[in-house]
């Protein structure tokens, strides 16, 4: 017997404008669940039957590097994503791209929290893997 994945929580001092950065970025939808307060939290549900993203506003704010963190494969060339999420509020933290093409970014969310885009699947296999 095993567990799976259910939500993954992200704490924060806005739940209800991070999950509305996230859904831009995603996709996912807010969901209305009725044990969540709405000021509170805000939950992201992934479409089909992936894990959903729990937004959790806590009293303290971001102190460190995260522990854990998001890597996006974005369905459009990387650099074009990398673009549009610092439109939608990211920041770059670190740029790890190659002139080959390959390596990733590392942005942050609007309260810091940290990210990797990754190069496409087209990427990939253009570049050989």
């Amino acid at each position: 017997m095993t567990s799976r994945l259910h939500n993954v929580t992200v704490d924060c001092a806005d739940p209800v404008a991070l999950a509305a950065f996230w859904a831009a970025v995603t996709g996912y939808e807010q969901d209305i669940e009725d044990d969540l307060d709405p000021v509170e939290d805000a939950l992201l549900v992934a479409p089909g039957d992936g894990p959903g993203i729990l937004f959790q506003r806590v009293p303290e704010g971001k102190a460190a590097k995260n522990r854990l963190h998001f890597d996006l494969q974005p369905d459009r060339p990387r650099d074009e994503e990398v673009e549009r999420l610092l439109a939608l509020g990211a920041t770059l933290v670190l740029d790890m791209r190659t002139p080959d093409g390959k390596g990733w970014v590392q942005l942050a969310d609007p309260e810091g929290n940290e990210f990797c885009v990754e190069r496409s699947a087209a990427e990939r296999v253009a570049t050989g893997g």
